[in-house]
C-alpha cells in the first residue's frame, strides 16, 4: 500500500477502478486538460471555482441516478455560470459635493478689495483680475480661502493640508451619511488633486482619518488637471472589475490655496479669477445586489490624450515667474486645443453612445462654455447645469461635473432610463467623457450631500 501511494505522489500510473455504481472519471477524462481548465476557471472567479467541483459531482450523480432533475439542474448551473463569468457592471450608489461654510463666500468686490490689501499685486495686476472676474460668469457667492489674501503671508503646506482636510473630509462625511456604507467595506480609494501633492499623500490622509482597512487599494492622482475626475472613475472601474463585489470611493478636488498666484506676471494671473473651493466624493460598487439601490450605472467612458502634440502639451502648465512664485499658465490657444481634443473624443463616443438626455460640461469659464455650446450646437437647456454651477460655485476643477449632476438632481430632471454625459478637460492636453444611465427616477435629495439644498 505504501509503495502505491508513493508511486502516485511521484506521478506513477496506478490502475484504480471506481467503486461500483459510479462512473469511471479517470478513464473518461484526460486529467492534464482537466487541470488546465480548472486553473483557467480559477483565474476568472475564485468563489465560483471553489464550488465548481462539488457542483460537477452533483450534476454527474443526478444525471445517473435522478435523470428527471437533470433539466432544472442544468438551467441552474448555466445561470450560475452566467452570473460568475460575465463582467459585472459598475454602479454609482450616490455622490456628495461639499459646500463650504458661508464665511468662505466671496463677492467680486470683496475679491478685489482683499487682493489690493494683500500687497502682492500692482495696479495693472489688480485691473486684470477685475476684468477676468467680470467676464468669468461667476456670481457673488462662490467660496475662497481667505489665507491667500493675508498680507505678508507666504502660502505653505499647512495651508494646503488644512483646506484639503476641510473639503475632502466634508464631502466624504456627507457621502457616508447618505449611503450608510461602513468604511471597513471600502476596498478601493482613488483621489485626484492636480497641484497639491504632499507626502504622505492626500489618499493616505483619507485612510488615516477614516481608519480604512490595511489592504485598501489606494491611488493618488496628481498633475492631471481638471479632467482628472473622470480618469479617477476610469481607474476605479478597472479596479472594481478586478475585485468583484467591492466598493470604491472616488474623491476629486483642487486646492485653491495652491493654484493661487501672488505675483504680477500677467500670463499667470487669469486662473486666480476662476478657481474656487470644492470637492466631490463618489461611491461606486461592482456588487450586483447594489443595483436596486444605486442611482446610476456606468455605460461608457472615453479618454482622449493629445500630449503627443507640442501645442497641446504646452497649452496649460505650472510655471514660476522671475521671483520664483508659482502660477498656472493657460495659453491663448487653449480653446482651439480643447476643440480638437473634444472632436476626437466625440468621434469615439458617438460610435458607442448616440445620444444623451443631459449634459454636464466642465464649468471653467463663461467663454469656454460659450464656445462649446456654439461648436456642439447645444441648447440653453443643455448648458443650464454648467452655467448655473459656474455662477454659484465657480470653477471647482475636476469636481465641477459632479456639482452639475447634483444640480440636475436638485431640479428633479433625472428620470429612469435617462443618460447623462459628463465631459472634462485638463492639462496634457486631455478630454475625457463618461456616460451614466439613471436606474430610477431621482427625486431632489433630502440629505446634506447635495450642495444645492436650500438654495
Amino acid at each position: 500500500m505504501k509503495k502505491e501511494v508513493t508511486k502516485m505522489m511521484n506521478g506513477g500510473g496506478v490502475e484504480s477502478k471506481p467503486p461500483k455504481g459510479f462512473p469511471d472519471f479517470l478513464g473518461s477524462v484526460n486529467l492534464k486538460y482537466l487541470k488546465l481548465g480548472y486553473i483557467y476557471l480559477l483565474s476568472l472567479s475564485n468563489t465560483f471555482c471553489f464550488f465548481l467541483p462539488p457542483l460537477l459531482l452533483l450534476f454527474i450523480f443526478v444525471s445517473r441516478f435522478l435523470p428527471l432533475l437533470v433539466y432544472p439542474l442544468s438551467i441552474f448551473l448555466l445561470l450560475l455560470l452566467y452570473h460568475f463569468l460575465t463582467p459585472s457592471s459598475v454602479f454609482l450608489l450616490d455622490f456628495s459635493c461639499y459646500r463650504p461654510p458661508d464665511h468662505f463666500k466671496i463677492t467680486k468686490s470683496d475679491f478685489i478689495e482683499l487682493a489690493m490689501k494683500s500687497g502682492n499685486f500692482n495696479e495693472t495686476s489688480i485691473e486684470l483680475q477685475r476684468k477676468v472676474l467680470e467676464q468669468s460668469g461667476i456670481g457673488e457667492e462662490s467660496y475662497m480661502p481667505r489665507v491667500v489674501f493675508k498680507p505678508g503671508h507666504k502660502l505653505n503646506l499647512r495651508d494646503g493640508r488644512e483646506e484639503a482636510a476641510m473639503v475632502i473630509f466634508g464631502a466624504i462625511d456627507e457621502l457616508l451619511a447618505a449611503t450608510k456604507i461602513n468604511v471597513k467595506h471600502i476596498k478601493i480609494l482613488v483621489l485626484n488633486c492636480g497641484v497639491l501633492n504632499t507626502t504622505p499623500s492626500l489618499s493616505a490622509m483619507v485612510i488615516n482619518h477614516y481608519k480604512l482597512r490595511h489592504n485598501t487599494e489606494s491611488y493618488n492622482l496628481g498633475g492631471m488637471g481638471c479632467g482628472a475626475g473622470i480618469i479617477a472613475v476610469d481607474l476605479a472601474k478597472d479596479l472594481l472589475n478586478a475585485h468583484q463585489g467591492s466598493y470604491a470611493l472616488v474623491v476629486s478636488t483642487e486646492i485653491v490655496s495652491f493654484t493661487w498666484y501672488s505675483g504680477n506676471d500677467v500670463t499667470l494671473l487669469p486662473p486666480n479669477g476662476s478657481f474656487r473651493m470644492g470637492a466631490a466624493a463618489v461611491m461606486l460598487s461592482s456588487r450586483r445586489i447594489d443595483k436596486w439601490r444605486s442611482k446610476y450605472q456606468l455605460m461608457q467612458l472615453v479618454r482622449t490624450h493629445k500630449g503627443m502634440d507640442d501645442a497641446s502639451y504646452k497649452s496649460m502648465e505650472l510655471r514660476e515667474d522671475k521671483e520664483g512664485k508659482q502660477g498656472l499658465y493657460v495659453s491663448k490657444d487653449v480653446m482651439e486645443v480643447a476643440r480638437h481634443a473634444l472632436r476626437a473624443n466625440i468621434a469615439t463616443l458617438r460610435r458607442l453612445e448616440p445620444c444623451f438626455q443631459h449634459i454636464c460640461v466642465l464649468a471653467t469659464s463663461k467663454t469656454a462654455l460659450d464656445e462649446i455650446q456654439k461648436d456642439l450646437k447645444l441648447s440653453e437647456e443643455n448648458m443650464e447645469a454648467s452655467r448655473q454651477t459656474l455662477e454659484r460655485f465657480g470653477n471647482t476643477s475636476s469636481s465641477s461635473v459632479w456639482y452639475e449632476l447634483a444640480y440636475l438632481e436638485h431640479k428633479g430632471k433625472m428620470k429612469r432610463g435617462d443618460t447623462v454625459w459628463q465631459v472634462g478637460f485638463g492639462s496634457g492636453f486631455k478630454c475625457n467623457s463618461v456616460v451614466w444611465k439613471a436606474l430610477k427616477n431621482i427625486e431632489p435629495p433630502r440629505h446634506n450631500n447635495n450642495p444645492w439644498r436650500n438654495l
